[in-house]
Formats: structure tokens, sequence, C-alpha cells
């Protein structure tokens, strides 16, 4: 008896030592794995109360892709003009409620539906892009790792560090920066009143807010900030809404 009492400690022990390590890696690699952030949805839920207050270094473009309406619809509930300058404390009213809301306490404020606002000048408008877009280009070289869906805004495509991120098409600089923080270092551009589009994760950016590109033009490289691995999260959106970019891109 003591003689098999002791080999099936032996064998035991050596069965542990053996599945534990397998046991507590799989527990590791699941809880590595778990919801990572590049597979959330990219559109933030309206605040409650339907109105956003203006953080430091916001702009408008940031406000209206944060919560994934268009730029033109939270300009007009807010009586802004172009070029679309805010400002830190203000408040914003992102629903059609709120709108409401703001014509009772401010009778001056002039709505008249959906239409794009009113330049001020021939001046300043002729500085806002209205680019075709009939034809996109890649903005980078890669895998698509994670396509377009209903819960996924955009693509995610797979590269290496500091490889070229290029303008998919012609167009205005109107964000450069890190404010959204799912999309790390982030640059939207301008393409004209329906249309917007979406670099993220990049690791530099050769380019700033005002700044125009051509199509092509290389505007930054690719970078991991704000995910776990090197990548260009892309997105185009038409009139706020997310569009699948693969349907637009020439191949």
């Amino acid at each position: 008896m003591t003689k098999w009492s002791l080999l099936d400690r032996s064998w035991v022990r050596i069965m542990l030592a053996t599945v534990l390590p397998f046991f507590f890696s799989a527990c590791s690699d699941r809880t590595a794995h778990f919801a990572p952030v590049t597979e959330l949805s990219f559109i933030d839920p309206i605040p409650n109360g339907g109105v956003h207050r203006v953080n430091q270094g916001e702009s408008l473009y940031e406000v209206a892709w944060r919560y994934g309406l268009d730029f033109r619809q939270v300009a007009l509930r807010n009586n802004i003009a172009v070029p679309y300058a805010i400002y830190p404390g203000q408040t914003l009213y992102v629903t059609s409620n709120q709108v409401q809301k703001q014509r009772a306490d401010n009778r001056q404020v002039q709505l008249n539906g959906p239409q794009p606002i009113v330049a001020i000048s021939s001046r300043v408008s002729d500085r806002e892009p209205n680019f075709v877009t009939k034809k996109w280009v890649w903005p980078t070289k890669g895998v698509i790792i994670h396509p377009y869906s209903a819960s996924f805004k955009g693509i995610n495509i797979a590269g290496m560090l500091n490889q070229p991120i290029y303008a998919a098409a012609a167009g205005k600089v109107v964000y450069c920066g890190d404010g959204l923080k799912r999309y790390g270092q982030l640059i939207i551009i301008k393409h004209n009143n329906l249309y917007l589009s979406a670099y993220a994760h990049n690791n530099a950016a050769f380019v700033k807010e005002g700044d125009w590109v051509i199509q092509g033009q290389k505007i930054a490289v690719m970078g991991n900030s704000g995910t776990d691995r090197a990548m260009l999260h892309f997105e185009i959106r038409r009139a706020g809404r997310p569009v699948n970019p693969t349907t637009l891109l020439r191949s």
C-alpha cells in the first residue's frame, strides 16, 4: 500500500506540474484578449439631456464625430456659422429636442431645417473643401484584420510600425489630435459637405488642422496608439453616418 501511495503522489505532482501552467496561461490569454478596445463601437451614446459641454481643444467636427452626427446639423442646432468655431465651456445641443428648448430660451435663434449653414462671406466659404469623391484610394497597404459591420464603424488594416498612411481623397484636415481616446492619434479630413474620413492609431502625423491635402498625400505613419498592435483604423462617414469603406475604395 505504501508503494502505491508514493506512486500515486508522484503521479499527482507530475500532472499538476504539467497541467497548471497551461491552465493559468489560458486564463491569462482569456483576460488579455477580452473585449479589446479595437472591437468596440466607435460611436459614443448621446449624453443625458442631449447636451455636450465643450472641452479644451475640441472642434465641432470632433464632437459630431464622437456621437455619429452630421457636423452641419450640430452647427445648425447651435447657430454656429462657418468656419464652425467653438470654445471651451460652450454648451452644444446635439439632439433636436434640445433645439426646441434653445428656441424657447433664445427667440433670435433661427434654424431652418437640415440645409447646410450659410457662410458668413464668400471669402470664408472658399476655404471650405468641396472635392468630388467618386474615386477613393487605399490609405495604406496591409491585411484587413477587422472588417466593417453594424457594430464596428470602420476597418482595421494591420501593417508595420511607421508604415506610410495616405489621404484617401483630397480635402482639408479638420482634426488632428488624441482627444478621442479609443482612436489614439487621429486625423479627420473633410472632403466636402457630405464626406469625412478618419485615420486612427497614428505614430506620427505630418499634417495639422487647417492643412489642405491631395489624394495620395502622406499624412501620417502607422502606429499603435490606443491599441495593442500596429494598425490603421480607417473610417468614412457620409452626412455623419458610417459607411463601409471597402465599397468606395478603389481596388
